[in-house]
C-alpha cells in the first residue's frame, strides 16, 4: 500500500510566523504532527511520503505515486484543502481526509470520498483493515475518547528537520473549562487525557537521538488540565534534562490560573519552558462572565501576567474583540492592558463563532449566524451580526493591530516586559541559525525598516542594562517584524 500524507499551506497569520522564516533560513514553523502520528499508526511494512505543503511542492509524480492520498487539516485550511483536492480528482486519486476542518465540517466537501470524524486512533484498525481489502467507508466516526497513553511516537523520519523552526509532541487533549466560543472541548472533550510521563520523555529523547536542539512547543490545549499530571511529568523532565543535558527548550498553552501555583511555575521552568500562551481574552469582566471564561473571572490579569513573567516565562496572549458585552471603549482597554502588562506577542482577533460550539449554537439560535468561520483570526471578519456596529468593530480592530505593532508602540512594550521578566532555567544554546537571524535583524531592521532607531535604542539599551536579555529582546523585535507584516494588510 502506497499512502501519500499531505498537509495544507498554511496562510499568512499570526501562527503561521511567516515573515519569521526568513531570519531564521527555515521554510515552515511546525511540523504537521497530526499527520506524523497518523504515520505511525499505519503498518510499517506499508510506504508512506508526506508532503508539507508548507515546506515543499506537491508534484504530478506524488499523486501518480500513490493509491491514497490523507489530508489533515484545521479551518484555516480550507482553501489549500480545496486546492489539493482538485489536484487528487485530476489524477482520480481518492482521498481520506481527517482533522477539525472535516470533523465538524466535512459536508462542505462533497469530492472527497472518505473522512475520518474525531480522534482518529480507535477507527484507524477498521480503516487499516478496510484499505487492505479495499473497500474503505465513506466515513470513520470516532464515537469514544481515545485513551492517549496507547499512541505512538510520531514518525519523525518522515520530515526534514532542517526546514522547521520547532518541533512538535503532545502531552495531553482536553480543557477542563467551557469557553462559549472555544472548539477544544468539541474536538477533545473537558475531562484531560494524558500520556504517561515516559512516554512524552521518550519522544523528546527520540528528538533528541536525532540531532533536535531546538525548540519543541507541547501543543497541547492546555498544559495545565491536570496539574497533578503536569506536576508528575515536570519532575521527571527535570531528572532527564539533568541526566542527559538536552539543548532544546520548550513552550506550551496554559489557562491563566498557572499564576496561582508557584511551584507549577518553578517547575516549568526548571523543565526548560521559556514561554506560554495565555488566552486572555478581554479585561472586559462583563465579556469574560458572557463568554464563560471563569478561570479568568475576578482576577488582576496585569497582575497574573507579570507573575507569570517574573516566575520565568514570555507570556503570549490571545485576546478578542467582538463579544455582545464589549462597550465603545473596548479597543482603548485591550490597548491598555496589553501595554501595561508587557504582553509583548499579542495575537488579537475578532470573535468567531467556529463550528459546533456553544457560541456557534447560540448564535444559530438567534438568528444571528451569517456566514461560516475562516478559522484565521487576522482576518477583520465576522461571521455573525455583533451588537456593537460591524463597522466600527472592523474599523477598530484594524486600527487596534497597526497601533500596538507601530515600531514606537511595540518596542516600547518589549522594554515593560524585559523589566518584569526574570530569566531563569537551563540556558539555550545561540545556534548558527539563531546568528544569522541576529546579523539579519541589524541589515532588515535596524538599517531598512521605518522603526530602526526604535531597533537601536533597545539593542543598545538591553546591551548596556541587561545584557543577559539581548537574545530574548532581539527576538522579540524580529517577531514584531512579522506582526508588523500581518497588522498592514488588514
Amino acid at each position: 500500500m502506497k499512502l501519500l500524507l499531505v498537509y495544507p499551506q498554511n496562510p499568512d497569520s499570526f501562527w503561521s510566523f511567516k515573515h519569521v522564516l526568513h531570519f531564521v533560513s527555515k521554510r515552515s514553523t511546525f511540523p504537521p504532527l497530526g499527520l506524523l502520528t497518523i504515520a505511525a499508526l499505519l503498518p510499517p511494512d506499508w510506504q508512506l511520503k508526506l508532503v508539507d505543503l508548507n515546506v515543499e511542492r506537491l508534484k504530478d509524480s506524488d499523486l501518480r505515486w500513490a493509491d491514497y492520498v490523507m489530508i489533515s487539516a484545521m479551518i484555516v485550511h480550507k482553501d489549500s484543502v480545496n486546492e489539493i483536492v482538485s489536484r487528487c480528482t485530476a489524477f482520480r486519486k481518492p482521498i481520506i481526509a481527517g482533522g477539525p476542518l472535516f470533523t465538524t465540517g466535512h459536508e462542505a466537501f462533497p469530492a472527497i470520498q472518505h473522512f475520518v470524524l474525531g480522534e482518529a486512533e480507535d477507527v484507524m484498525p477498521q480503516l487499516i483493515s478496510d484499505l487492505r481489502d479495499g473497500n474503505v467507508r465513506p466515513q470513520y466516526l470516532a464515537t469514544e475518547r481515545p485513551d492517549i497513553t496507547r499512541v505512538p511516537a510520531p514518525r519523525w523520519d518522515l520530515v526534514d528537520f532542517r526546514h522547521y523552526v520547532t518541533m512538535a509532541v503532545q502531552f495531553s487533549r482536553g480543557c477542563p473549562y467551557d469557553c462559549e466560543f472555544c472548539d477544544i472541548i468539541v474536538m477533545n472533550g473537558r475531562v484531560p487525557r494524558t500520556k504517561t510521563p515516559a512516554q512524552l520523555i521518550a519522544e523528546l529523547e527520540g528528538l533528541r537521538q536525532q540531532g533536535w536542539k531546538d525548540m519543541v512547543f507541547v501543543v497541547d490545549d492546555n498544559f495545565i488540565g491536570d496539574r497533578n499530571r503536569t506536576k508528575d511529568l515536570l519532575r521527571k523532565l527535570i531528572a532527564w534534562r539533568e541526566e542527559v543535558k538536552p539543548e532544546m527548550g520548550f513552550f506550551t498553552e496554559a489557562s491563566v490560573n498557572l499564576a496561582d501555583d508557584a511551584e507549577l511555575c518553578e517547575l516549568m521552568v526548571r523543565a526548560g519552558f521559556k514561554k506560554v500562551f495565555v488566552g486572555i481574552e478581554t479585561p472586559s469582566s462583563a465579556s469574560l462572565q458572557e463568554c464563560h471564561k471563569k478561570q479568568n473571572q475576578g482576577r488582576d490579569l496585569v497582575e497574573a501576567v507579570k507573575t507569570i513573567q517574573r516566575a520565568g516565562m514570555e507570556v503570549m496572549g490571545g485576546f478578542i474583540v467582538g463579544f455582545d458585552n464589549d462597550k465603545q471603549d473596548v479597543f482603548k482597554q485591550q490597548f491598555d492592558f496589553i501595554q501595561r502588562s508587557g504582553v509583548v506577542t499579542a495575537m488579537v482577533g475578532l470573535l468567531s463563532a467556529l463550528p459546533q460550539t456553544k457560541l456557534y449554537h447560540r448564535l444559530k439560535k438567534e438568528g444571528r449566524l451569517v456566514a461560516d468561520s475562516t478559522g484565521n483570526n487576522t482576518e477583520a471578519v465576522l461571521n455573525f451580526k455583533p451588537k456593537l456596529s460591524r463597522e466600527f468593530l472592523q474599523t477598530g480592530y484594524r486600527d487596534l493591530m497597526k497601533r500596538l505593532y507601530e515600531p514606537k508602540v511595540y518596542y516600547q512594550r518589549i522594554r515593560i516586559f524585559l523589566e518584569n521578566h526574570r530569566p531563569r532555567g537551563p540556558q539555550l544554546r545561540l545556534s548558527p541559525g539563531d546568528f544569522r537571524a541576529f546579523l539579519k535583524s541589524f541589515w532588515l531592521l535596524g538599517l531598512w525598516d521605518r522603526g530602526r532607531h526604535n531597533y537601536w535604542r533597545l539593542f543598545w539599551g538591553t546591551l548596556l542594562r541587561r545584557p543577559g536579555q539581548l537574545r530574548c529582546a532581539i527576538e522579540l523585535a524580529i517577531i514584531g517584524y512579522h506582526f508588523r507584516r500581518v497588522a498592514n494588510r488588514l
